[in-house]
């Protein structure tokens, strides 16, 4: 891998040389577009783990994205301070820090930016949807002799490739995301943010868009759709993402994973502790006999000088010490494999190539203490009768027989999304749902409701169905 192109500062559009008075770079300038979109504004009512929660303690997306940032760009600081690392690039240090610590404050900060509402359940209500749509209705390439054989089916009868049908029953909010950033953030054409291809490039976890390969961590998930293989495309080809004719991540993409999973490992834990899940002394016995946090965990929880005073205090500086051990692990890996991440070859996440295995003992402890709280399962059965129960409506309105309900249900979304979805299908002149394709139609509607916060998805679903009037 070539670092020059790796830390490409041109965009899918060029944009207009910003004024002299501008002292930011082009990594800083997208950290500016990023933090005043709507997209980042609404992450504040999306869920991290507690759904619908009115406790102001605890974590939503974007307090969790911005904590992420905060790691990602200790991460990026640190990675810049390394002798041999700045012997590799030989970029001078003054711009090397200007750009790395940035270009992964913008990939941290969007790194969540595509979820649905209601969590990963969220996803995973989306895609199972699909699934079972797909399975009662006609779906083909060839809509005219499907119509043709079906002519009095009440089933949907609709044109998709295989791989378009993928991007629904694989649905998954970094693909999403991608969307986001890159078409449904619209200002004034389909460029979204428009960000560099560096951020944009360091932001795809999943450089997938064909088939899931549990065999290889960048092919875990769907990360590209269908709708954004053409600018996938480029930005691969601008930062020299393609080795041997396969799409590879972008280095700075595990410093950003590692990032996420840091504190979601840590944040998750303090939540739970906010929750009443688990006790302090439940949290230093899981962890007490880790080598990498041992001494440090021990030296707080006996606090022989009475330093900490209470048990929030020592939760809280147990979670300074793992983070800070994790984020030595992830540095360290990185600069140790840094041969491997370059062609393409390192199968592993940061912080999970780890002998004393600590961030998997902090996923176990995860599960065990909060993924089978029944709060969360009873929400996060809410979140699927809201998410099912649009999905039903809005399919069901936008290709309903009679054209008022098709009218009723295009009044209620976005015309920016409406616009965006037109100008994909070259629909310029008119923006009308009823000229998009099937692939377009289902498209918009997901873009619409995986945009809606936790809150307004409910009320929403609530408002259609009948269930309330204000």
């Amino acid at each position: 891998m070539d670092w020059i192109k790796l830390l490409n500062n041109n965009r899918l559009r060029q944009s207009k040389k910003r004024s002299h008075e501008d002292a930011r770079n082009d990594f800083e300038s997208d950290f500016g577009r990023i933090i005043f979109s709507s997209a980042m504004r609404r992450m504040h009512d999306k869920t991290q783990v507690f759904p619908l929660t009115t406790d102001d303690n605890i974590h939503s997306r974007l307090t969790h994205s911005l904590e992420v940032m905060s790691i990602g760009y200790s991460l990026g600081v640190r990675l810049c301070e390394n002798e041999d690392f700045q012997k590799r690039l030989n970029i001078d240090k003054y711009d090397l820090f200007r750009e790395i610590p940035i270009i992964l404050k913008n990939s941290c900060l969007i790194h969540d930016i595509g979820n649905p509402p209601f969590g990963h359940f969220g996803e995973t209500v989306i895609q199972n949807y699909f699934k079972e749509f797909f399975d009662k209705n006609i779906i083909g390439t060839d809509k005219i002799k499907m119509t043709a054989d079906n002519e009095n089916s009440d089933k949907f009868i609709l044109e998709l490739t295989d791989q378009q049908k993928n991007d629904f029953t694989c649905f998954d909010g970094n693909a999403q995301g991608l969307r986001v950033i890159t078409k449904l953030q619209v200002l004034n054409d389909a460029y979204g943010l428009n960000l560099t291809y560096a951020s944009l490039a360091s932001y795809i976890k999943y450089p997938n868009f064909d088939k899931i390969d549990d065999n290889k961590t960048a092919k875990h998930k769907i990360g590209v759709f269908f709708s954004e293989l053409e600018y996938f495309k480029k930005i691969a080809k601008e930062c020299d993402l393609v080795i041997n004719d396969e799409y590879v991540r972008h280095p700075l993409c595990y410093l950003m994973e590692a990032a996420d999973s840091i504190c979601y490992l840590t944040m998750d834990l303090e939540d739970a502790y906010s929750k009443n899940l688990l006790t302090l002394n439940e949290y230093y016995d899981k962890l007490k006999d880790n080598p990498r946090v041992k001494d440090k965990l021990a030296e707080i929880y006996i606090d022989e000088d009475n330093y900490y005073k209470n048990d929030i205090t020592k939760i809280v500086n147990f979670r300074i010490q793992i983070i800070q051990a994790l984020v030595l692990l992830a540095s360290d890996n990185f600069i140790k494999n840094i041969e491997y991440i370059e062609n393409g070859t390192y199968n592993k996440e940061l912080i999970f190539d780890d002998d004393f295995n600590l961030a998997q003992d902090l996923k176990d402890f995860c599960y065990e203490k909060i993924f089978k709280f029944r709060e969360i399962n009873s929400l996060e059965i809410t979140g699927h009768s809201v998410i099912k129960g649009l999905l039903d409506y809005y399919i069901g309105f936008i290709y309903h027989k009679d054209k008022k309900y098709r009218k009723r249900a295009s009044s209620l979304i976005s015309e920016s999304l409406i616009k965006i979805a037109c100008e994909e299908n070259n629909i310029t002149n008119e923006y009308n749902i009823d000229k998009l394709s099937d692939y377009y139609k289902l498209r918009l509607i997901v873009d619409f409701i995986s945009g809606m916060t936790d809150q307004y998805a409910l009320n929403h679903y609530q408002k259609i169905s009948g269930q309330k009037i204000n």
